[in-house]
């Protein structure tokens, strides 16, 4: 059955990760039904800093206002089985795990852990202050899963875009997709 998934963006850096991601959905269209997009203000602008224009009319993916509570992942009738935040500030992190609902991201970050559904995010601050630590903590015993934005180099990724892919691969599994990536201990060429 294809996947119904929620992709939030939030104000950290690390668009490069959330546009290895996106790419990488496109590429597995054939896995989803539908993929709903929340940006929040700081994302935007960190993606025209990091990564160049904003293109997000290329990408087949139903995109939605942080205040829109009327996307249907706002509520768990709709279905959606899972959400990534990638990548994931530290204050949108403790706004999920204190439960505070405030925008779209937050309400359906919400949804997905009261649902029991899966739950993903990827932080890339550091270095971590207790604080940190502990919402993390709160978000894992809650159900989520946190899943750092900590390249590996076992492919001998050779591009920035392919840095970013080792993590983005690793959360694509988590989140129960299909792909074909760099596997450890099993014999193959190394990714590009």
């Amino acid at each position: 059955m294809a996947k119904k998934i929620v992709v939030a963006v939030a104000g950290s850096s690390g668009s490069i990760y959330a546009k290895v991601l996106f790419d990488k959905l496109v590429s597995l269209r054939e896995q989803w039904q539908a993929v709903g997009v929340v940006l929040s203000d700081n994302a935007v602008v960190n993606w025209e800093l990091e990564v160049g224009p904003a293109n997000f009319e290329a990408y087949p993916f139903d995109f939605y206002r942080k205040n829109d509570f009327y996307a249907p992942f706002a509520s768990g009738s709709a279905h959606y089985d899972t959400m990534i935040v990638c990548p994931c500030s530290m204050g949108m992190l403790a706004r999920i795990a204190s439960g505070v609902s405030n925008d779209l991201v937050t309400r359906a970050a919400d949804v997905v852990l009261k649902e029991r559904r899966r739950l993903i995010l990827v932080p890339r601050d550091t270095p971590l202050s207790l604080i940190h630590i502990r919402n993390m903590q709160t978000v894992t015993e809650a159900g989520g899963i946190i899943c750092p934005a900590s390249p590996s180099f076992y492919s001998r990724p050779t591009t920035l875009e392919a840095i970013a892919a080792t993590v983005v691969d690793r959360v694509l599994d988590l989140a129960g997709f299909r792909i074909d990536s760099y596997r450890w201990g099993e014999e193959g060429e190394a990714q590009e």
